[in-house]
């Protein structure tokens, strides 16, 4: 046998064993029946509602779709490193290919398929976790100013004045469109918590008010403002949303484990936006209710002001309802 033969049929094995790696390594990462919880969460902290889950394995299918593009064209780089390389083939210059319809079409189709692909996911998982109940458990107007928040409890709470006029008509929540004070109790004489820079929760020292909320119950959060844009954001709800002047925004959540986690302002608003922090304390029902019994006792009933008018034109952005 000529020395050429003989390296010839001493790479195929490496070849063969090259190509049997980057299949499992392929295999591995796209074809595991791992859920959410089993799943690494690449960064995430631990979803503490029952929609972030849904949120959760978004970004895990996305780095998974990333990693399996990743290990294929990792895979063909190396493949022509290790056997087109000049020292291997003795050739100046290998053979040119050019206009090749079938890989042109390929290159151009395969990247549609993917985004296509992660567009419907996507799209499906934003239009489930932005459709809001007909009738939630609680209503919460959160209120983003220069330079902290407020939290407007539409509830009817003990030892609240009840108003002798609808909600609509309270003064302090006519920046907030009828379709969202609808689902509240319309007796609900409220109670509310605001904070400053400087105020701190009473049970970890944490720097921001507090928003109390019921484990277990659905919550939809009424999202205005009052100056500029902020961003409502609860670290391990693994989702955040804007709060715009003069428009109204709105999602619901259900949490499902009980415990103090940090809240911020996640966009940039001003000379002392790193100072917008809130915390969100998950309890039992029971505790939640007795909670806003205790700030009606301390005198903190009635609304505060929800923000700037909304304007016609946005009144017709309907949010989805179930």
């Amino acid at each position: 046998m000529s020395p050429n033969g003989s390296d010839r049929s001493s790479r195929r094995p490496v070849r063969r064993k090259l190509l049997q790696a980057l299949a499992a390594g392929l295999v591995l990462a796209t074809a595991t029946g791992c859920t959410s919880k089993d799943f690494p969460r690449l960064g995430m902290p631990t979803p503490v509602t029952e929609e972030a889950p849904r949120i959760l394995s978004l970004w895990q299918g996305s780095w998974a779709a990333a990693l399996a593009t990743g290990v294929l064209v990792w895979g063909l780089i190396l493949w022509s490193v290790i056997f087109h390389r000049r020292s291997r083939t003795k050739v100046e210059v290998p053979p040119q290919t050019r206009y090749n319809m079938p890989i042109e079409a390929l290159y151009t189709v395969v990247p549609i398929i993917i985004v296509a692909v992660l567009f419907y996911f996507t799209a499906r998982d934003e239009n489930k976790l932005m459709t809001n109940p007909k009738k939630p458990d609680h209503v919460v107007n959160v209120v983003g100013f220069q330079w902290s928040w407020a939290f407007n409890y539409l509830e009817d709470v003990k030892g609240s004045p009840r108003p002798s006029k609808p909600l609509r008509d309270n003064k302090e929540l006519a920046a907030i469109p009828d379709r969202y004070l609808a689902k509240a109790p319309q007796n609900a004489g409220g109670v509310y918590e605001v904070g400053t820079p400087a105020t701190r929760d009473p049970d970890t020292n944490n720097p921001g008010p507090t928003l109390w909320l019921p484990k277990g119950e659905t919550v939809q959060f009424v999202l205005t403002s009052r100056d500029v844009i902020h961003s409502f954001w609860v670290v391990p709800f693994l989702m955040k949303q804007d709060v715009f002047p003069a428009h109204t925004n709105s999602f619901t959540v259900t949490p499902n484990k009980e415990g103090t986690f940090l809240g911020k302002c996640a966009e940039l608003c001003g000379v002392d936006h790193s100072r917008m922090l809130f915390n969100v304390k998950v309890v039992s029902p029971q505790e939640y209710k007795a909670h806003l019994e205790e700030l009606a006792k301390k005198g903190q009933t009635g609304y505060q002001p929800a923000g700037i008018a909304q304007t016609d034109h946005a009144k017709n952005a309907e949010t989805k309802n179930k």
